[in-house]
């Protein structure tokens, strides 16, 4: 049996929801597609979600574009692996502080940072964009392991 790189459904929902730095990439009609790290959840059935700046160059180009990809990626040597997702946003919502924004700090800087960093900080003009990923990519140097 050949070697597969790529991951089964069950890892790379797992991936995906485990934490990772994504970096968000989204279609813009008048330039090259914006593409920067952004902050994220993934749950199983739901999607990706992530919190952006409504009058910010993300924010825009999301409301503009209606869908977006994300890829987030491990760099260990020398099993790299990465899940790459993309598809339509299914909703925007306006962003709440303790629904959305300190969970979100919490998942990446743990609960007493993510408070510092919610204290100086608002949600103000922030929304929430859910993407249901419909295309998926995914390479898991680690099966070689089992080579």
């Amino acid at each position: 049996m050949a070697l597969s790189l790529q991951m089964s459904k069950e890892q790379r929902e797992a991936f995906l929801a485990d934490l990772h730095v994504g970096v968000i990439s989204i279609e813009r009609a008048d330039a090259a597609p914006l593409s920067v790290p952004i902050w994220y959840r993934y749950e199983s059935g739901v999607g990706v979600w992530v919190i952006t700046g409504d009058d910010s160059r993300k924010g825009r180009a999301l409301q503009a574009a209606g869908r977006y990809s994300m890829c987030a990626q491990t760099e260990a040597p020398p099993f790299y692996s990465y899940v790459s997702v993309s598809g339509p946003i299914t909703e925007t919502r306006p962003a709440t502080l303790e629904g959305d924004l300190r969970p979100m700090a919490h998942r990446y800087f743990g609960e007493s940072l993510g408070d510092m960093y919610v204290k100086d900080n608002t949600v103000e003009g922030q929304s929430v964009f859910v993407m249901r990923p419909e295309k998926w990519l995914t390479v898991d140097y680690g099966n070689m392991q089992d080579a």
